[in-house]
C-alpha cells in the first residue's frame, strides 16, 4: 500500500456512482461463488440510500477510491434482529481486489470499530453470508463471536451474526490507521 492513501470521510463531491461501481468489484468473488450480496448488486440510488444511514468512509490512493465502509452507532435493527440494545454496526466493508491482502480491510475495520466507539457504543453487530467461511474467519480473528443466524431478503443466503466487545480495551491504536476528518 502506498504512502498516499488517505482513509477520509465521504463528501458531496465524491461520486456515488464510482463508490456503486467499487462495491460491485469488491464483491464480484462472493457473486460468482452464489452468495449473492446486496452490495455486489445494488444500484446508485441504493446507496444513495445506504449512505443515508451512517458515516461513510473512503480510502483513496491519488484520485482512486479503492476502499470504503460506511457505520453507524447506535444500529437501528428490524425486529427479531439478534443485537444487544445501543450496539453500533458498519457495512459494505469493501477494498478494491487490487488492494487485497495490502492491510487495508484491517485499516478500514479499526477507523469503523474506533469510529463506532466515539459514537458511544460499547459493541459493534455485523452479518455476513455463513457460507463465506475465509470472511466469517477474518472476524473471528479480529474478536467477533458468532451470536446467531438471520437472513436478509436483498441476499440469498443465510447471515451469520457476528458481535464485538469494544469495552474490553481491543480496539488498536489509532496511530497508523491514517484516518482523518476531512
Amino acid at each position: 500500500m502506498h504512502d498516499s492513501l488517505v482513509v477520509r470521510r465521504f463528501v458531496g463531491s465524491d461520486s456515488v456512482e464510482d463508490l456503486t461501481r467499487l462495491l460491485h468489484r469488491a464483491y464480484a468473488e462472493h457473486a460468482a461463488a452464489g452468495r449473492v450480496f446486496f452490495a455486489s448488486y445494488q444500484s446508485v440510488a441504493d446507496t444513495v440510500s445506504r449512505l443515508g444511514k451512517g458515516e461513510c468512509w473512503l480510502a483513496v490512493q491519488g484520485s482512486e477510491l479503492v476502499g470504503t465502509v460506511t457505520l453507524t452507532a447506535p444500529y437501528e435493527v428490524p425486529d427479531g434482529y439478534p443485537a444487544p440494545v445501543g450496539a453500533g454496526s458498519f457495512w459494505q466493508l469493501a477494498v478494491d481486489p487490487a488492494y487485497r491482502g495490502s492491510g487495508l480491510g484491517q485499516r478500514l475495520l479499526t477507523v469503523a470499530e474506533e469510529r463506532i466507539a466515539a459514537l458511544g457504543a460499547t459493541s459493534v453487530v455485523i452479518d455476513t453470508s455463513a457460507e463465506a467461511a475465509n470472511l466469517v474467519a477474518w472476524y473471528r480473528r479480529r474478536g467477533y463471536v458468532p451470536i446467531s443466524t438471520w437472513r436478509w431478503d436483498v441476499t440469498n443466503y443465510e447471515s451469520v451474526v457476528l458481535l464485538h466487545d469494544l469495552s474490553k480495551g481491543s480496539l488498536p491504536s489509532r496511530e497508523g490507521t491514517g484516518a482523518r476528518d476531512s
